[in-house]
């Protein structure tokens, strides 16, 4: 019982945690979980909704406990010790998850409980639950003969490897690169912020100079910034060559790997492509629908993105006789033609955008929204120093959540942004169980002379984690496979992206935009060149998004046994969606980490699908007001808390009183008027 991990606890025991207890605490909770499964195979009673399906999504709670963690810490505190225990823990998950799934006396159990469905008098939650454990069954394999479920435990095995590979490849590759400049001429154009984060990240590394990596808050200011062409020229080249330089890092096999062991996993379970099996529990149900929505917005954004790009090359040939706009120009001109059409760039907005107020001013919007209250508290235990939490209550003063929040880059983090937990919100024997949350992301870190300031950018984002952060703090579920974000994926990205809206708007904005060094709230006329320029280059934008989606389906969508060239494959994808001439030495499939190492695949179209949604949305906000009690109360009552309890358009049309339409999405974005 020495193993931290062993013994019952509500808050994850971080500091008690030594990398040496992963594996043990992995393989009891498995066997723990197995015992579980065999008390309800062999029950002697007839099965039921209570000894079966219920006692099926109450199982394995340990296991999952410590996989949460472990997982969790692998994304944001990683080192070669947890990335090798990963590499161990990956196939006996794998192994034990298609125990169950295949597990041919548990399914008979299941299936004799959904045949009589109709008699039981089950709750809309109870059913979709019911209904939710057979098909992952069926879906699964469990019906399938025995040589085939050998073949599908095979699969899964290789493909829990491969996607670890995938992610500690684009890791190592990031956590590589470097590029220090000795010249302080390189840095013109650079804001003072963005130098200064490079000359202590020199120090840290005792390097004299300023040091740049491919971690977003170095790498995003330097191409945007950086007079230099060459050198961001050198920066692109490295951050779009991850996983594509032919050594041993390199994922072009792995890409090829995993797409065709998803297509062979799919034909073995009696579906056309991976992308059928994934998308017949979306929203969207079919890639020919996907693939129509798509195109849908693709012929009302290509013409706004070639007229956008025409404006862009026209500007840097008249500013710096820019012949061949590259990639390597893109963020840099398009900067410099905000600034100029509405006098605004980051560097003017940032000072009004202190991390610190940010974070009042997303906990004042829930807090307006919603009744909640965020009290930072030092009594939890952490992985890192740097991270924050908070214990949140409800307008009463009861106990709603406890959230992490982990800002800054270090060498053991991946790039990007996202929301996870650690303890999932259900009820069980009476008792309301709460959740821990927790949101990651990469901003940029305090100077010496400077707290972390956000650019806009930085500041969407935190609301857009946060908001999968209420979606799992309020929670109000019965069974834990069903609360909070476990919804349908093209679903999921609803309470996250309607949140972004309040950042342009200025009853939101005066509340903690503020001057770090004044504290003078943030000018009207800048709220204004906010809204004004939010449609700049939206067709540009809406393009890249749109082309990353098609990629995605062209890896999953068909047999990709023919393709034999990652590279070759691409440029056929992006044909239709091709702006800035193609880089040789770049592709983007081999660091397309939400499709090969997270559960993106198939399924990356939902950002788009999801902005329909929240557009709507929002767009019935603003009828009432952004902070309508009335409206929030709604959000709350049929999306926040229902997770994923009933079918997601059933929950939204509850909420919003009819289906949601992409006018409001096209509206917003400046494609049609």
């Amino acid at each position: 019982m020495s193993n931290p991990l062993l013994k019952p606890f509500d808050i994850a025991p971080f500091s008690q945690i030594e990398s040496a207890h992963f594996l043990p605490a992995i393989k009891n909770g498995i066997a723990i979980a197995n015992k579980e499964i065999d008390q309800i195979v062999s029950n002697p009673d007839a099965p039921s909704f209570s000894n079966t399906i219920e006692a099926l999504e109450y199982s394995g709670e340990l296991l999952g406990r410590v996989t949460s963690v472990f997982f969790n810490l692998n994304s944001a505190e990683t080192n070669d010790e947890i990335q090798k225990i990963a590499q161990e823990a990956s196939p006996l998950l794998s192994e034990f998850s298609n125990d169950i799934a295949l597990n041919f006396d548990l399914f008979k159990r299941i299936e004799a409980v959904y045949q009589h469905r109709e008699e039981l008098q089950l709750s809309p939650e109870q059913r979709t639950l019911l209904t939710k454990r057979y098909r992952s069954f069926s879906r699964n394999g469990a019906n399938l003969p025995e040589d085939k479920k050998s073949e599908l435990r095979a699969i899964d095995k290789e493909l829990s490897k491969l996607s670890l590979n995938f992610g500690e490849n684009i890791l190592a590759e990031t956590n590589a690169f470097e590029m220090l400049l000795t010249n302080e001429n390189d840095l013109d154009g650079l804001p003072e912020g963005a130098k200064e984060a490079a000359k202590a990240m020199a120090n840290t590394r005792n390097k004299k100079g300023w040091l740049f990596t491919l971690d977003y808050p170095s790498f995003i200011p330097f191409v945007t910034y950086a007079n230099n062409r060459a050198l961001r020229k050198k920066m692109l080249l490295a951050f779009g060559a991850k996983g594509f330089h032919n050594d041993e890092l390199d994922n072009q096999e792995h890409v090829l790997k995993i797409a065709n062991l998803r297509h062979q996993r799919a034909l073995i379970l009696g579906y056309a492509s991976h992308a059928h099996y994934i998308l017949e529990e979306r929203m969207a149900e079919t890639p020919d629908k996907v693939f129509s929505f798509l195109n849908e917005i693709l012929q009302k954004a290509k013409p706004a993105a070639e007229r956008e790009f025409k404006q862009l090359e026209k500007f840097a040939k008249e500013l710096d006789g820019i012949d061949r706009l590259e990639k390597w120009d893109g963020a840099y001109y398009t900067e410099k033609l905000k600034q100029k059409l509405f006098d605004l760039d980051d560097e003017k907005l940032k000072p009004y955008f202190k991390l610190e107020n940010v974070i009042y001013g997303v906990f004042e919007v829930a807090h307006k929204l919603f009744g909640l209250q965020f009290r930072e508290t030092d009594q939890v235990d952490t992985y890192h120093e740097e991270v924050k939490t908070y214990e949140v209550t409800n307008a009463k003063g009861n106990f709603v959540a406890l959230l992490y929040a982990d800002f800054h880059p270090r060498p053991g983090k991946r790039n990007g942004a996202w929301m996870t937990s650690y303890k999932t919100q259900m009820k069980k024997e009476s008792h309301d169980i709460r959740p821990h949350v927790s949101i990651v992301c990469n901003f940029t870190k305090p100077t010496p002379s400077k707290p972390s300031l956000l650019t806009f950018n930085e500041v969407t984002t935190l609301f857009h984690e946060f908001g999968h952060a209420l979606h799992g703090m309020l929670a109000n579920t019965t069974y834990p496979g069903l609360s909070g974000t476990s919804v349908y994926w093209d679903f999921v990205e609803l309470p996250s992206q309607i949140l972004e809206n309040w950042c342009y708007e200025k009853e939101a904005l005066e509340l903690f935009a503020k001057h770090y060094k004044t504290g003078e709230t943030i000018p009207m006329e800048l709220i204004e060149k906010i809204k004004e320029s939010a449609t700049f280059m939206e067709g540009m934008a809406t393009l890249r998004q749109l082309s990353f989606g098609l990629l995605d389906m062209g890896w999953h969508a068909k047999d990709p046994s023919s393709i034999t060239d990652v590279k070759t494959y691409e440029k056929t994808i992006f044909k239709e969606t091709l702006l800035f001439p193609d880089i040789e030495e770049n592709c983007m499939s081999t660091s397309f980490a939400h499709i090969f190492q997270g559960g993106y695949s198939a399924g990356y179209y939902s950002y788009k699908w999801a902005e329909v949604l929240d557009a709507d949305a929002f767009e019935y906000f603003k009828e009432n007001g952004i902070f309508s009690k009335k409206i929030a109360q709604k959000f709350r009552d049929h999306v926040l808390s229902k997770g994923g309890t009933e079918n997601p358009m059933t929950l939204y049309k509850r909420f919003r009183g009819k289906e949601p339409k992409p006018e409001a999405l096209l509206k917003r974005a400046g494609l049609i008027k």
